[in-house]
């Protein structure tokens, strides 16, 4: 999934954030959600305005965000 069509990250927004394009709705905000049990479902249940592609984008960009990481 390119992560970038639904992500961006703008200094004026969220302090910065990666958001949700067109949303103040952060990467974080979602993944936060998905760890403390909420299904895709739920969130857009919630949140009509995102899509579960934007969700999965989400996961996607935190994968890519933990597969740059280094360890010295």
């Amino acid at each position: 999934m390119a992560y970038q069509n639904y992500i961006s990250i703008e200094p004026h927004k969220r302090f910065g954030k990666p958001c949700i394009s067109g949303t103040r709705i952060s990467v974080y905000d979602i993944l936060s959600w998905l760890a403390n049990g909420m299904t895709i479902a739920q969130i857009t249940e919630d949140f009509p305005e995102l899509s579960d592609n934007q969700i999965k984008a989400c996961l996607a960009y935190a994968a890519d965000r933990e597969h740059k990481i280094r360890v010295a």
